[in-house]
């Protein structure tokens, strides 16, 4: 029974102990949404994620090894990532190029069948995006992150206020000044204004950050307040 205990406390502190290195090690390498991951980028999850589980779990492992190897996957694909941003040669290389699948209406067969992409993957990524008919699509180019990037013909693109000689102005950007109750002192700052403006802003409402949920401001000094229910 003691060793059982033992045991289950090695994992336990093995397991937060790599969670931590982990959750620091990314904050290094940065945000990078899974739709932007480069080939080596998703081959270099995957790896940590075993390495992760590996060494969480299996207790005869050496602890130091396997974060002495983690940390040689991180700071490799941020080594790589720093050469993808010096060169574009090597960000060909690592992250791969545009492909052309569709070009002025017309289906490019030798790229597709390069890039094992089937006339039904092409219909589907199509539909996914909008466009029931083939016939409708101008250009289409395969991403290097794996997506597809349609554009419509000229006679099937939507009409927009331009086209129309409508005047608009672009919509300034939202802050989240307050979250669940909490000022958010640099978003505050961002939108050119101070916790004492701010203060006076609510008391002419009649509100209290405590209640508020969510209250967002825009450069043009325009409030929304969202209260907590």
């Amino acid at each position: 029974m003691v060793t059982y205990m033992a045991n289950i406390t090695n994992v336990v502190f093995r397991t937060i102990l790599v969670l931590i290195i982990l959750f620091f090690l990314f904050k290094i390498m940065g945000k990078k949404q899974v739709s932007q991951m480069s080939m080596f980028d998703y081959i270099t999850g995957i790896t940590i994620g075993s390495i992760v589980a590996d060494i969480s779990l299996d207790i005869e492992k050496n602890l130091t090894a396997g974060i002495i190897c983690l940390l040689i996957y991180c700071f490799t694909d941020l080594l790589l990532a720093y050469l993808s941003l010096k060169s574009v040669r090597l960000r060909n290389f690592f992250n791969g190029k545009e492909v052309i699948l569709i070009e002025n209406g017309n289906i490019n067969r030798e790229n597709m069948k390069k890039n094992q992409i089937t006339i039904n993957i092409l219909e589907t990524e199509a539909r996914v995006n909008g466009y029931f008919n083939l016939n409708k699509i101008n250009n289409a180019i395969l991403e290097p992150n794996g997506k597809i990037s349609f554009e419509a013909k000229e006679k099937d693109k939507p009409v927009t206020k331009n086209d129309m000689k409508i005047n608009v102005q672009d919509e300034p950007i939202v802050y989240n000044i307050i979250i669940d109750g909490e000022i958010i002192p640099k978003n505050l700052e961002h939108a050119g204004k101070d916790t004492k403006w701010l203060n006076h802003e609510l008391k002419i409402r009649g509100k209290k950050k405590e209640d508020i949920l969510l209250l967002t401001l825009n450069k043009k000094g325009k409030i929304d307040i969202y209260l907590k229910k």
